[in-house]
Formats: structure tokens, C-alpha cells, sequence
């Protein structure tokens, strides 16, 4: 990356490509050139890079490149995530790749366009190229949002490959640390359920990159491994999960044979769990119109679900979860969605959006991605 490279604290990011970032101590409406989610990264105070952008009929002065976790520099950039893909590949440094030489970016086919055609010899190699930066301490997950189009494009692939003809994905993990790679099936169990269908067609690659703050070239890592046999464990409609809301006032409210309860102004985390149907569950949930059944359902007239975090696994996990959330909250509820256990309340109350609050998306990580490692362990 030829330009210069500016330093400055992440604010906020009030929707998915702009940003706002203390400069100098001047507060910048930024361009953020990646779509992904990334609770997991974006923490105001947290230190960004940025560049400035050279296109005068720009909206936005500054382009975010990458932020900091644990100290390491992070790529946000998606374009230049494919720039650095060509790059590894035209200097031979992915595994298994060496061979291949680079024809052209942005290739269509049919209905589709993919990032890059490869060649050795005559035979061509479709590739698309996707940017990973949803990790924990030494697992990768790809993608941290719904992703239709992600889908799509492994479907294809596959289907390419089924009539003869070479393709494959590369992902580009920016977190030098991570040892293996999965599908986010938490978060998008429809691409995880594609994903491992097709892998056994597609010659893709999970490939780990180190980053300084220059962000010029990454220093390359290694190929990931591939534990399929989590997914086939743990990828069902079945699991616990989180359901935040938002109480906009503090109100006193009759939740069911309860009778009246207090709730203070601010969000709500309630921890719940379903043993089979955990997407229609999820989906009952955020509806307003239903049958009053659980406590839940009676809080839920009266404040706004702003995320639900499903956590699929085919582990008992419910009461672990409501413990480490409590630990971190703000308050609790007593006695709220807690009548068929000995936990003192399964809603947790705190001041600001808890998906903005480290230490909570610490314990969706812990219990997403964390708590797999061993795992890999017991079959290594």
C-alpha cells in the first residue's frame, strides 16, 4: 500500500460503510470498505488505521485499512484483500499453488463473476477470494454475517467443478495466530452446510497472514486445518443461544404467573436454549404477535430485539452461558426465565448495547469458537 498510513481511535460506525474515527481529535466521517460485521473487532477507543482517500468527488476524506486486536495489526480492506491475494499468488508463496500463474481478475461465467483465473499449462483454475478477520484465540471462522452471495458462489464452483473444470476459494485469514478454519455455522448455517458439501470438490486454501501497521505486504503464515468433523457435529438446528433487546424506558411489567416485575432502562441479554427447531425458535423470538408462553414472550411487547447470537452446538451449554453472562452484566432479573433451573435468572441487563462491549462479545467468542479447541486436540 503506497499511501500513507494515518493512526487513529475507532468512535463508531453508525451503519455498514461509514465510520467514525477520532483523527488528531477531530472526530472523521470515514469510508469503511468492508461489509462484514465485526463486533468482534470494533470497540470504540480501539486503534485504526487509515489512509487518505485521492478521489476529490468522495463523500468521505479518509478510506479505514485495518484496526488493531491484541496488539496486532488487523486488514479491513477488502479490495486490497485481493490485491494481496494476487500478490501471493504471481510470487508463488500459497502451498499447493506454486504452479499456478495469474491470467486475469474478475472473470465471468454465466451469471457469476469470480476474482481470479489461474492457468498452469491449458488448464484454467477459477478462484474466488474472500477476507476472514472473525477469529478467536486459535480458530478462524468464515463469514460473521449472512452471506446469500457467498453461498451462491460455492455452490457454483462446485457445480463447475462437477462439469470438469478446475475451482477453488482462497481465505485470507489476517490473524497470524489462527491454527484451523471453519465455516461460521453459528451465524450462517446454510453457507456452512453448502461449504461442506462442496469443500470435497474445491481445491481452496485457508491461508494465515501477519500484518505490521505499514500495510504494505503481509508476511505470509500457513495453511489451516480443516476439523469437518465439528461441523458434522455441531452444525443442527439445535443449540442455545442469546436474544438482546433494548428497553427504551424503565417500565414495571405483569410477566405471566411472575406477576409484576421491575425493568430499568437499557439492554437485555436473555440466554435460552432449544433442543431441536432453534431457528424457528430464534424467529418466534423477534415476533411481536404470538401466544404469551414464556417470560420472554411477555417482555418482548415492550422493548425492541436488536441481535440474536445463536450458539449451535450438541452440548448442554445453557446454564454455562447464563453464568458467564452474568458475571459481566450489569444487573440481572431474578427469577426471570429461570423456572426449570437453579440459575438465579437467565436476563442480564446492561447500560450500553452489549455487542459494543468487549467483554461480552469475549464470551460469544469463548463459547463459539474458543471452547472448540480442545477438540482438535483430543484427534490430533
Amino acid at each position: 500500500m503506497k499511501e500513507e498510513i494515518v493512526a487513529g481511535t475507532f468512535v463508531s460506525r453508525p451503519n455498514r460503510f461509514i465510520s467514525y474515527v477520532s483523527i488528531g481529535g477531530e472526530v472523521e466521517r470515514c469510508h469503511m470498505p468492508n461489509p462484514g460485521r465485526m463486533w468482534e473487532l470494533l470497540y470504540e477507543g480501539t486503534k485504526i488505521w487509515l489512509r487518505k482517500n485521492q478521489n476529490p468527488k468522495r463523500k468521505t476524506k479518509w478510506d479505514v485499512v485495518g484496526i488493531e486486536r491484541d496488539g496486532v495489526p488487523i486488514l479491513l480492506d477488502t479490495q486490497y484483500n485481493n490485491d494481496i491475494a494476487v500478490w501471493l499468488i504471481t510470487h508463488h508463496l500459497i502451498p499447493g499453488w506454486e504452479e499456478w500463474n495469474l491470467i486475469r481478475r474478475e472473470v465471468t461465467v454465466g451469471d457469476s463473476r469470480f476474482d481470479l483465473l489461474l492457468q498452469k499449462g491449458d488448464e484454467p483454475f477459477y478462484v474466488e477470494v474472500k477476507s476472514c478477520t472473525l477469529f478467536g484465540k486459535e480458530g478462524a471462522m468464515f463469514p460473521d454475517a449472512v452471506t446469500d452471495r457467498g453461498r451462491k458462489h460455492i455452490m457454483e464452483l462446485a457445480q463447475m467443478h462437477r462439469q470438469g473444470i478446475h475451482t477453488g476459494v482462497l481465505f485470507l485469514v489476517h490473524w497470524n495466530r489462527a491454527q484451523w478454519f471453519l465455516p461460521d455455522y453459528h451465524t450462517d448455517s446454510a453457507f456452512a452446510a453448502a461449504f461442506q458439501e462442496a469443500s470435497q470438490y474445491l481445491d481452496w486454501k485457508a491461508f494465515s497472514l501477519s500484518w505490521d501497521s505499514t500495510f504494505t505486504h503481509p508476511e505470509p503464515g500457513h495453511v489451516l486445518t480443516y476439523p469437518e468433523y465439528i461441523l458434522k457435529r455441531e452444525n443442527h438446528d439445535c443449540g442455545d443461544y442469546m436474544v438482546i433487546m433494548e428497553m427504551e424506558e424503565e417500565k414495571t411489567l405483569s410477566i405471566g404467573s411472575k406477576g409484576l416485575m421491575t425493568f430499568p432502562k437499557g439492554w437485555y441479554v436473555y440466554v435460552g436454549s432449544a433442543k431441536k427447531n432453534l431457528a424457528a425458535r430464534l424467529a418466534r423470538h423477534q415476533r411481536k404477535r404470538k401466544k404469551m408462553h414464556w417470560h420472554i414472550d411477555y417482555l418482548r411487547q415492550h422493548c425492541n430485539v436488536t441481535a440474536v447470537i445463536p450458539i449451535r452446538t450438541a452440548d448442554d451449554l445453557e446454564h454455562d452461558l447464563a453464568q458467564a453472562v452474568a458475571s459481566i452484566a450489569g444487573w440481572a432479573i431474578p427469577g426471570f426465565g429461570c423456572t426449570d433451573c437453579n440459575c438465579n435468572s437467565h436476563l442480564y441487563g446492561f447500560s450500553e448495547n452489549p455487542v459494543h462491549v468487549k467483554s461480552f462479545m469475549d464470551v460469544v467468542e469463548e463459547f463459539r469458537i474458543n471452547r472448540l479447541t480442545p477438540f482438535l486436540n483430543t484427534h490430533r
